[in-house]
């Protein structure tokens, strides 16, 4: 076991990071939910305009599966989860400190360009003989839109669920699904899918937390969670569809 340390201890920085987990105090590590990749992508440019000195490396995926990964002790800097719950089980394990809501978003039904399937409304999405799809409910997506289909009385007849929303998005990019309910940011994102509606009645808040990581890395970090809720961060936000928080 000493040898093993000390070579850890003693060999080239390369090595150092790969095999005890550890990272340049230059690079930030951040862990966004699915929903923010566009977002998140622009804003990582922006960054590192502004900030030279400083690398970002994103991890997106979907908030459940990010939290999962803090947990078992992943290398990160920064979290920015879909939900405030999924962001409070990170916060109680002590993995994650003084979170912020940076961004919100709505929920829309989303379909192929052109509406092949003919949806006009949410009550369409009980229609067996059409192809719907949905997030998972371990993930926010997932729960906002039975949210949203509970407050309408709606049942839906799913033939899909979803890890994340980038996946239902990509399947209705496809004309693999007829409809799926997604936020309101991936219909603005994407020129392969259009966006319907949900009634003036559904009210299904959502808002999205981030955090600095209890990490080695947490003066970057801040850095980083500084500029999202910035004038320039919010502004990249707004343009990719999501709301003030």
């Amino acid at each position: 076991m000493r040898k093993r340390a000390a070579s850890c201890a003693l060999a080239l920085v390369a090595l150092v990071l790969a095999s005890c987990g550890r990272h340049p105090p230059d690079t930030v590590l951040v862990m966004a939910a699915s929903s923010l990749t566009d977002a998140f992508s622009e804003i990582e440019i922006a960054f590192e305009a502004a900030n030279p000195g400083l690398d970002v490396e994103l991890n997106l995926a979907g908030s459940a599966s990010l939290r999962e990964q803090i947990l078992q002790g992943a290398p990160a800097d920064v979290f920015a989860s879909a939900n405030s719950a999924t962001m409070q089980v990170v916060v109680d394990a002590g993995a994650a400190h003084n979170p912020v809501l940076f961004a919100g978003n709505t929920l829309q039904i989303a379909v192929p360009v052109g509406n092949p399937g003919g949806v006009t409304g949410i009550a369409d999405l009980a229609n067996p003989d059409l192809l719907i799809g949905l997030c998972g409910e371990q993930v926010p997506c997932g729960q906002f839109a039975r949210q949203a289909l509970d407050q309408a009385g709606v049942v839906a007849s799913i033939d899909t669920n979803e890890g994340d929303v980038r996946s239902l998005v990509t399947k209705l990019e496809a004309g693999e699904l007829d409809a799926g309910i997604v936020y309101t940011s991936d219909v603005v994102s994407s020129t392969e899918i259009e966006g319907i509606a949900l009634p003036a009645g559904i009210d299904v808040v959502i808002t999205y937390p981030i955090a600095d990581l209890t990490s080695a890395n947490a003066e970057a970090a801040d850095v980083f969670v500084q500029f999202v809720v910035s004038a320039e961060g919010q502004a990249i936000l707004a343009a990719a569809g999501f709301t003030a928080p």
